[in-house]
């Protein structure tokens, strides 16, 4: 897998992606603590901030005070333990095929993913019961601050319930990646809308309710002087203004992660690195996004190792041409130099040696001719058994083709005798008109040539068997050099080649 700059989650806090399930576990269950404390903590200091410095109400006395500083610390402290431990009690209930290393079903897939809703609900429930405990407590003590009591209270609720889902749904991106590998989000195309919908409710409608409320205190409570509203509005939108920002920031980075994840992944892909695979943690269409950025890249790979594959079989300029046009079946008559390779004796070989040992030794054969085949600019059309077919000119235009195959003819002798000196071979060179083309059916077919030099260097190969050097060429393809590659060749005789009715002068090298 490619390894981003951030991490393959967004962030270096949560690791790298080969990192071992206890790991992950003990990880995931610091940051999800952490994260928890810390947002009751900003809660509580968000009541704090608003019932001395904002809510135009009724001071508390001295009693109420003291029963207020004794209870509010107490209660923070049981609901950060009876928090954290419920929730990632909770969690870790709906992951335990994270501890017991094993796929999760659908129903746990979907449960791993509702995990930060869970916690969002564990919180909304214990700062729920925190409004309703110390606003029937302020009624007790002092009643001119129930509203206060309620409004302050509540509004943190608020603030902490958006940080807890916000921190873990970010902590748990790695379980959330596990849960859809494999098996892509089924975002219903509202995801990331509903999500943005419910943050501007958090973040800014709540809030702009929150000031109005303070405005139904200011007229509630007539002694309030207009300098003391006009600071009291002052300080909450500057509490709003800070809230909003922050929520808005944690959501900007919810949503720019996995987008971040898709554009480096596709600058990879632009510059030919195929082995691209990011990993899918966000369960909306953005999750769906970085999915199908995966299925791009394997379908690339694919792609990619079948045209490979196909340039194997075919050739690699077959392969191109073919890609590249409309294939249909016919040929054009093109002038060709054809060169034939035939193992002498292979009844004999098949018959004496094992079928592994041939097989090694023809590879040994064919590495040899396709190397020089390949280095001079020719196809390698077909392997038919132990012989080989190459072509210089097709489908690629060669100028110098008769000297390509002359040449590579030359070459092949050569390094048969000293690399593979226990495989005899009888190498064919001609040249002339021959068409070249897609032969077949519609449903099956395959580039080849067809025509008179196609049979006159087979039929030259069954005579090279026979002479010193095992290499004889027609005389029309010297004559059809251009570049020096003649003077390497001398006529040698004339013979009438099987199944033709004219005299072939024959050359050899000199």
């Amino acid at each position: 897998m490619t390894a981003y700059s951030a991490g393959p989650f967004g962030s270096r806090l949560l690791g790298p992606a080969g990192q071992d399930r206890r790991t992950l576990r003990i990880r995931i269950q610091l940051i999800l603590t952490s994260a928890l404390i810390i947002a009751n903590l900003i809660g509580a200091g968000v009541v704090a901030a608003l019932s001395v410095l904002v809510v135009p109400s009724a001071r508390p006395d001295g009693h109420t005070l003291g029963v207020l500083s004794i209870a509010t610390p107490i209660y923070l402290v049981l609901a950060i333990v009876v928090g954290a431990f419920w929730g990632t009690r909770d969690a870790f209930r709906a992951l335990r095929w994270v501890t017991e290393e094993r796929t999760p079903d659908a129903d746990e897939r979907r449960a791993a993913l509702r995990v930060p809703l869970r916690l969002t609900v564990v919180q909304l429930t214990l700062w729920g019961l925190a409004t309703v405990l110390f606003t029937v407590l302020a009624g007790l003590l002092q009643p001119s601050l129930v509203y206060a009591m309620g409004f302050t209270v509540g509004f943190a609720g608020v603030v902490v319930c958006a940080n807890a889902y916000l921190l873990s749904e970010f902590a748990l991106r790695p379980i959330a990646a596990q849960a859809l590998s494999g098996a892509p989000p089924q975002a219903s195309g509202n995801g990331v809308q509903l999500r943005m919908l419910l943050f501007w409710c958090l973040g800014t409608g709540v809030p702009a309710a929150g000031l109005v409320m303070v405005a139904v205190f200011a007229l509630i409570r007539e002694d309030v002087s207009a300098a003391k509203l006009a600071t009291t509005v002052v300080v909450l939108g500057f509490v709003v203004i800070v809230f909003g920002m922050l929520l808005t920031v944690f959501t900007a980075r919810a949503v720019v992660a996995p987008i971040r994840s898709v554009r480096i992944a596709l600058s990879k892909i632009r510059h030919g690195d195929l082995d691209v695979e990011i990993q899918v943690y966000d369960g909306t269409e953005l999750g769906l996004l970085q999915a199908g950025v995966n299925q791009m890249a394997a379908g690339l790979r694919e792609r990619e190792h079948i045209r490979d594959l196909f340039g194997k079989h075919v050739g690699e300029d077959v392969a191109a041409a073919a890609l590249g046009t409309v294939t249909e079946l016919g040929g054009e008559v093109r002038e060709v130099s054809v060169l034939f390779v035939d193992v002498v004796g292979s009844t004999t070989i098949a018959a004496t040696r094992p079928p592994t040992e041939v097989v090694e030794l023809l590879n040994r054969f064919f590495a040899v001719v396709v190397d020089e085949v390949d280095r001079y600019d020719g196809l390698v059309n077909k392997f038919v058994g132990d012989a080989v077919l190459a072509i210089f000119g097709a489908p690629v235009e060669l100028p110098s083709h008769a000297d390509a195959a002359l040449a590579a003819a030359r070459a092949i002798a050569e390094r048969l005798r000293a690399e593979v000196p226990d495989c005899e071979a009888g190498i064919g060179v001609a040249t002339g008109p021959a068409v070249a083309g897609y032969v077949g059916d519609r449903r099956r077919f395959e580039y080849t040539v067809i025509g008179d030099p196609v049979n006159e260097a087979a039929r030259l190969t069954e005579l090279a068997k026979s002479v010193p050097g095992g290499l004889v060429a027609s005389w029309r393809a010297i004559e059809s050099t251009s570049d020096g590659e003649g003077e390497r060749w001398r006529s040698a005789d004339q013979v009438t080649l099987r199944g033709r009715l004219e005299e072939t002068t024959v050359a050899v090298p000199r």
